[in-house]
């Protein structure tokens, strides 16, 4: 592993580090903010996926997440979007290919040699910031958009590893909107019974969660006919889910939205990591 840069933040480290991967046959980046509980001993941590055309820097730069998390004692992981990089399969267009990964593993030409993001996120990457101080006992998930799609059905396919799941304008239903239908369709074929393992609103009629649950989007949010939480909630209701789903009034899709909510989202994870 090689590191990138190191900066102290907020009494902590806010690093950022490329390895080899094996699962996505790249080289792939990530950041880590350690605070400074972490020189005790191993910290709870929080994973937190990105949306479209994020690298790990976007959340890590914008969020605003490491003030919270520092006062928490909590690490927070920042990781790519995708693999990237010569020899790397793209599209011109902004959201399919690099930036794009929709945490899915791709089974189709000609994303199936790298796009492996699904793995990449449950099985490598935490292995990895595991030796690095992390505490993989105590692991809560959120994210943004795209990465709020990864996180809900990521946590809902791993029944017991994340102790709480929040989203910020999360893709709910992406099945049945352009935000899924196009990315699905061109990672894993055009059979949509593969589809199914990752809509958040299918799973959450399928089994739901057992660990707290936080959404929250924007009222104002431009992306809001493609992101579906209407298809969301009323699952959530039909299941009699426990979960908070806030609708904020005024707030857009940007990361001035993240950064607003993001010291509940801390502070509703560290209540479930730590008490």
């Amino acid at each position: 592993m090689k590191t990138i840069s190191e900066n102290a933040c907020f009494g902590g480290v806010q690093g950022v580090y490329a390895h080899v991967s094996e699962t996505c046959a790249c080289d792939m980046t990530f950041g880590l903010f350690m605070p400074e509980a972490a020189k005790s001993g191993p910290v709870p941590v929080l994973w937190y996926l990105s949306g479209l055309t994020c690298t790990h820097e976007n959340a890590m730069v914008k969020a605003g997440a490491q003030a919270w998390a520092a006062q928490a004692g909590i690490a927070v992981v920042f990781p790519d979007t995708s693999p990237r990089g010569e020899g790397v399969a793209n599209d011109d267009a902004y959201d399919l290919g690099q930036g794009a990964g929709f945490y899915v593993d791709a089974t189709e030409a000609p994303w199936a040699p790298h796009f492996n993001m699904w793995s990449y996120i449950s099985d490598e990457l935490p292995a990895l910031v595991g030796e690095m101080g992390c505490d993989l006992e105590r692991q809560a998930i959120t994210g943004h958009s795209m990465g709020g799609h990864g996180a809900l059905t990521l946590a809902m396919a791993h029944p017991g590893r994340f102790r709480s799941v929040s989203a910020f304008a999360p893709i709910a239903n992406p099945t049945q909107s352009d935000w899924g239908k196009k990315q699905l369709n061109a990672y894993l074929g055009a059979d949509e019974a593969s589809w199914q393992r990752h809509d958040a609103t299918v799973q959450m009629a399928k089994g739901g969660l057992d660990v707290p649950l936080l959404v929250d989007t924007g009222t104002a949010d431009q992306f809001v006919d493609l992101l579906k939480p209407e298809a969301l909630a009323a699952t959530i209701a039909l299941r009699r889910q426990s979960a908070v789903f806030r609708m904020q009034p005024g707030y857009d899709h940007s990361y001035f939205f993240v950064a607003s909510f993001m010291a509940d989202h801390v502070e509703f994870h560290a209540e479930a990591l730590i008490g």
